[in-house]
């Protein structure tokens, strides 16, 4: 993509239109979205306007908290605001991605949690040499990591591969549109999707750090946490100090003191929500006590199946046995106690009537 041109492409009546309609995928029935909606031809028009006259403000966020499964605060845009953030994305994304390396796992087309552990596992066989020697692993994680996003040092970053000033300004709106309470210079939202590339933006100086002046060969990061795995103990105390300095001096992030640790693959080394073994791999505690509590609270068919799938990644047989009895005998509580059933028809249909099913996940 020419970059003179990046952005009159993210300003286009044409890619407002596709972003919108990326956007609203699954969300008609939400009332902003609606709103927006009833007057969809003005409302993008005026938001093409804005962006080309150089008019364009950014609003205030709504704030919320979701436990995801620990307390998270979430920051939502207005419906306007989020419309220009995909159209920002469909256009910096294919431009940026390429750049990134290849172990770098969050929030990118083809990658994502399943594929990490399983690079985690291909790793852990070649620097095992099959499961024949001792595998040491350092595992880190970046302390507060959206709360501690600089905005001067991001823009820094995306003035490097970006010309265009109309595109950075754009760019420097998004980003200072938010900041942590304490400090007006830091800080990204969670939600935002823009967000999303902009921390992958953000961390590539250090990926191309660890893979080019480190020279670190099994290297594995997603989001804010990141594993090395090598055969010396030695070798990952040497490189620790370094890895620390950099995100000091360069990122003005830190590690978080509470989790990072050195430790062998036969001890267990818990990485993306599972505890890795040279042969096998298990769920956390917390997560398999959070499965148990979302069926029990709520024994959906659409539930059931999503909790299957994350178990087929591992080694979760007896856990997904104990799964699908619990579903099943909570729908059949719930049946004798309503037979109406007209809250739980999904329940009635795929955990009872259908055993055959049931018999698939067991």
């Amino acid at each position: 993509m020419p970059i003179d041109h990046m952005y009159n492409d993210i300003i286009s009546f044409e890619n407002l239109l596709v972003a919108w309609r990326e956007f609203q995928r699954n969300k008609r029935r939400r009332k902003d979205i609606g709103q927006f909606s009833l007057h969809l031809t003005d409302n993008i028009l005026t938001v093409h306007r804005d962006l080309k006259r150089g008019t364009y403000r950014h609003e205030s966020y709504e704030a919320f908290r979701i436990n995801d499964p620990k307390p998270r605060d979430i920051h939502k845009a207005s419906v306007r605001d989020r419309l220009v953030h995909h159209a920002i994305y469909r256009i910096l994304y294919p431009y940026f991605d390429p750049k990134f390396i290849f172990d770098s796992y969050s929030c990118r087309r083809a990658k994502g949690t399943h594929r990490a552990i399983h690079r985690f596992r291909h790793y852990a066989r070649i620097v095992s040499k099959n499961n024949t020697r001792t595998v040491w692993i350092l595992k880190c994680d970046i302390r507060k990591f959206f709360a501690n996003i600089n905005h001067q040092i991001l823009c820094d970053i995306l003035g490097k591969h970006i010309k265009s000033r109309d595109t950075i300004s754009l760019l420097r709106i998004v980003v200072k549109s938010f900041h942590t309470p304490c400090n007006l210079d830091v800080g990204l939202p969670l939600g935002n999707l823009t967000s999303q590339l902009l921390v992958n933006i953000y961390m590539n100086e250090f990926d191309h750090f660890m893979k080019r002046d480190i020279k670190v060969q099994y290297y594995i990061r997603y989001a804010d946490d990141f594993v090395i795995l090598h055969e010396n103990k030695k070798y990952l105390k040497s490189i620790l100090p370094k890895i620390s300095e950099f995100l000091k001096i360069q990122l003005r992030l830190s590690l978080h003191p509470n989790k990072v640790f050195i430790k062998t693959l036969a001890s267990g080394v818990d990485f993306l929500g599972w505890i890795h073994f040279p042969h096998h791999r298990i769920l956390r505690t917390s997560t398999k006590k959070r499965i148990f509590r979302d069926l029990l609270n709520n024994p959906k068919e659409g539930l059931l199946i999503s909790y299957c799938g994350l178990l087929s990644h591992g080694n979760a047989y007896k856990l997904q046995q104990k799964m699908v009895e619990i579903a099943r005998e909570e729908a059949k509580a719930m049946i004798e106690e309503d037979e109406s059933l007209s809250k739980w028809p999904t329940v009635k249909k795929h955990l009872l009537s259908r055993e055959k099913d049931i018999r698939h996940f067991e």
